[in-house]
Parts: structure tokens; C-alpha cells; sequence
């Protein structure tokens, strides 16, 4: 496992090297050259004392190649005191933390972020629009791929306030031999959900040892349970809220949250979906065996494109691993739901935008501009968890043979309303946590038959309301 690691952090500096070599002989950038040392502040959400990860990925190609131009990274929020699995603990508002490094005497020339924080920080004005410096230079976005681009205009009405040099991607993966057994024709890029699960329950077989689930939210054999990715894979593009932004009142006692824990519900007793850990593996090896998909205990999966990399390396060390066969699988695009039907399994979390206040703007747009152009994207490339928005850099992996174009068949979710209050509020932030929760100990009531789910929904808008009404009362807890 740490060799793996180890290999693809040293491709990944092998080849920065090798870009860098490049764009020293002949670089497609005209390399600019500074009369004197000039400082370019880079600003983020999270940080500690080490930045050197960040920097392998954003910095050091473009501080390589403009000599004489300095990078200063500015974290917003240093994660020594809040890390983010501590929201319980002590909770800042990620924008105004922005804000006081976007502003000031000295603030940062450049933020990156996510799509939701972004478009908080367009509404309050923070960050510049990027189309008039586009136009300007002439800067080529044709070549960005088209779902990417999309999604940085919908978070600025149609203008482009950030533009993201990666994003990431989920899809459908499928074992072809489990359906050409069954005699089923594989999933294809234009599926619906319904449509996903109609066709696990065809392939699904439920006997004793020789159980194939259809479909698995996750890859995991010891997972606990499939609400978290209920959530975050099925519901997410549904915008569907989880609290009222204007009442303060949970909104999960509706119709259509019903329907979801029910077709959900049903697909785990009818052991169609993957209901989670159920006792049976316990520590097994080869770690290959707690892999669902891998072992061929699951016709589909659903994982983003880091997945591709595991069975990369499931494919090279199969012959060690006695009991496994190759695995001979592709991909479809994810599934969607027929009210967004083009919605789903794209994030842009990596959107580089300059602030308003920023005073090198000069320098600023050009490093966004080296991000997001082919330059960049050459190095990128090369890694396994994301994929770069240049569409004529995205490759298979390793000499793999699948349908790449069905991770960027989609588009991203547009930042929702309801994120972004908890986001914003302080107070409710510190609820996201015990909210979610305690919706996942509701829907495993429905999962083992104690209750419905427009009982358990019920059950969980009376605990959730009551989590906000105690905050009410007590607006300065958790501070």
C-alpha cells in the first residue's frame, strides 16, 4: 500500500521535473521577466506549517518558470486549530475567515476554493470577473471541458468568476462478466437511477455464498451502512434540504424524502443494493478480498475516478493474489435523475479566482491563466484522483482500455442554498454533524424493520427541530 503511495508521488515529481525541463527549452507561456522581486499571495481555506503538498500542486511549476516572482501561501483558517472533522468543537465561518485575509492592508492576490464557497464570495463581491481579462488576452477556454466551464458560469449568473484547472468525477463502474453471465446488456452513459436499480435487480443473486449485490454505493466490504452516500451520491443533485434556510426547521418530512428511503430501503432488504457490514469479514487478506467490486461481489459500483487506480493495480498484482481472476469491467456515466437529467458526479473543488482587492493583478491573472492552460495540464495529467479540465490531456490510465468520456458526461450540482447557510451560519454549522447523524440512526431503524420511513422521518424532523430549538435558546453554545 505505502509503495503504491510512494510510486505515484514520485511520478508526480518526476513529472513537475519533466514540465519544467520542458517549458525551460521552449515554453508555450511567453515567460515573463521582473525588472524586481515581486510577491504573488496565494490564499486558501485550510492549512497548517506544512505546504508543501499544496505547493507540489499549485505552486512550484509556475514559481519554477516566472524567476523572480515569489509565492506566499495564506491560509484562512489554519487547521492546527480547527480541523474539519472538529465542527463540534470550534466552528468559523469559512467566508468571513476569507475575508480577513482578502482584505486589510495586505490582502491576497488569489483564492482557490470550492464552487460553494466561490459563490458566496461572488455575491459579496470579493472576487473579480474573469471574462473581461479573457477576452482581453484572448485566453482559450474552447479546449476546457465543456461541463467544467459550464459549471464555473452557473455560480456566476453566466460569468466566469473562477475557473477550476481540475475537478473530479463519479461513474458507474460494471463488471462485464457478471452481465454477460446473466444475459443482461451493461449500463450505458443515458440511465436513469430507476433505470441503475432495474438493472441490479436482474443481475443481483442472493444465494448464500455465492451472493452478487447489484449495485454498492461503495467499494468496501466492512462499510456500516449506504446512507452517508445516499445522501451525498443519490440525493445530492436533487437539492433536496435537509433544513428550511428561512424557518430554521428541518425539511426532510416530505414526500419526496420518502420515496428516497423507501426505493433505497427496499433495494437493501431485497440485498439488491449493498446494505453495509453485516458480520461475515472480519480483517481478511488479501486486502483485494474487502474490496466488493474487485472480488466480484458487486455487478456496479459507484466511485470516482481514483477507483480507476486501484483496479489499475488490482489488474498488475492479480497474479499474486491466489482465489482472484482479472476483472474485466469499463464504465457508464452516472446516473440521473429524470427532473436534472444532466446533473451529477462532477465537483469543482479547486476554482482559482482573483480577489477584488488584489494588488497584483498583473500577476495574479497570469498565474490563474497558467493553471488553467496546457501547460499545467500536461503535468496534471499524470495524477490518479482527478482529472484536468483540458479535455485533450484526459487519457486513460496506464494502458487501461475504458470509456474515460463517461466521467465528464455530466454536469456539477450548482452550489445549493441550504449548503451555503451552513456554511455561513456559525450556530447551524455546528448542527450539520449531529443532524446527519442522527438521520443516519433513523434510517437504520427502517433498514431493520423497526419502523417506516414517513415514521422515521418523522422521528428525525422532531430531533433535528429540537437540536435547532435548544440553539435558539441558546445562540452563543459551541462559540
Amino acid at each position: 500500500m505505502n509503495s503504491g503511495f510512494w510510486g505515484k508521488r514520485l511520478w508526480a515529481v518526476i513529472a513537475m521535473l519533466s514540465l519544467i525541463a520542458s517549458l525551460s527549452v521552449g515554453c508555450t507561456l511567453a515567460r515573463p521577466v521582473y525588472d524586481e522581486e515581486r510577491v504573488l499571495r496565494i490564499g486558501k481555506i485550510y492549512g497548517s506549517a506544512d505546504e508543501s503538498n499544496f505547493r507540489q500542486q499549485y505552486v512550484d511549476a509556475f514559481e519554477v518558470t516566472h524567476p523572480g516572482l515569489t509565492i506566499e501561501v495564506v491560509p484562512a483558517i489554519y487547521e492546527g486549530s480547527y480541523g474539519r472533522n472538529a465542527a463540534r468543537e470550534e466552528s468559523q465561518d469559512i467566508v468571513e475567515s476569507l475575508k480577513k485575509i482578502m482584505t486589510g492592508d495586505n490582502p491576497v492576490d488569489v483564492v482557490i476554493v470550492s464552487d460553494e464557497v466561490l459563490a458566496r464570495l461572488v455575491r459579496e463581491n470579493l472576487v473579480k470577473p474573469l471574462d473581461p481579462l479573457i477576452q482581453k488576452d484572448k485566453f482559450d477556454t474552447s479546449g476546457i471541458v465543456p461541463a467544467v466551464l459550464e459549471g464555473a458560469k452557473a455560480i456566476g449568473d453566466q460569468h466566469i468568476y473562477g475557473l477550476s484547472p481540475t475537478f473530479s468525477a463519479s461513474a458507474l463502474f460494471y463488471n462485464k462478466i457478471i452481465f454477460q453471465e446473466a444475459g443482461v446488456e451493461p449500463p450505458t452513459d443515458n440511465m436513469t437511477w430507476d433505470e441503475v436499480f432495474n438493472l441490479a435487480r436482474r443481475v443481483a443473486r442472493s444465494e448464500g455464498q455465492d451472493r452478487i449485490y447489484g449495485l454498492s454505493f461503495t467499494q468496501w466490504r466492512d462499510f456500516q451502512g449506504p446512507f452517508n452516500y445516499m445522501v451525498s451520491d443519490y440525493v445530492a443533485p436533487l437539492q433536496l434540504k435537509l433544513i428550511d434556510e428561512k424557518t430554521k426547521t428541518m425539511a426532510v418530512n416530505s414526500p419526496q424524502w420518502e420515496k428516497i428511503w423507501t426505493t433505497i430501503s427496499e433495494l437493501v432488504a431485497d440485498k439488491v443494493l449493498f446494505g453495509g457490514f453485516d458480520g461475515q469479514y472480519v480483517e481478511q487478506t488479501p486486502t483485494y478480498d474487502t474490496d466488493l467490486f474487485i472480488s466480484g461481489d458487486t455487478a456496479m459500483l459507484v466511485a470516482d475516478y481514483s477507483y480507476v487506480g486501484q483496479l489499475r493495480d488490482a489488474k498488475e498484482n492479480v497474479e499474486k493474489n491466489n482465489g482472484f481472476s482479472k476483472i474485466d469491467w469499463d464504465v457508464a456515466a452516472y446516473p440521473t435523475h429524470p427532473k436534472v437529467p444532466e446533473i451529477g458526479g462532477i465537483e469543482l473543488n479547486s476554482l482559482t479566482a482573483i480577489n477584488s482587492a488584489a494588488p497584483n493583478l498583473e500577476d495574479a491573472w497570469e498565474f490563474v491563466k497558467f493553471l488553467n492552460g496546457d501547460d499545467y495540464a500536461k503535468i496534471r495529467s499524470h495524477s490518479g484522483s482527478e482529472l484536468v479540465a483540458r479535455k485533450k490531456y484526459i487519457r486513460p490510465q496506464g494502458g487501461l482500455d475504458y470509456h474515460i468520456e463517461a466521467f465528464y458526461a455530466r454536469k456539477p450540482v450548482p452550489p445549493a442554498v441550504s449548503d451555503e447557510l451552513l456554511m455561513h451560519s456559525k450556530e447551524l454549522s455546528l448542527l450539520l454533524f449531529d443532524v446527519e447523524m442522527s438521520g443516519e440512526t433513523f434510517f437504520q431503524k427502517v433498514l431493520e424493520n423497526q419502523t417506516t420511513p414517513k415514521e422515521a422521518l418523522a422521528e428525525w424532523e422532531q430531533a433535528g427541530n429540537d437540536m435547532l430549538a435548544k440553539l435558539k435558546k441558546e445562540p452563543q453554545s459551541g462559540e
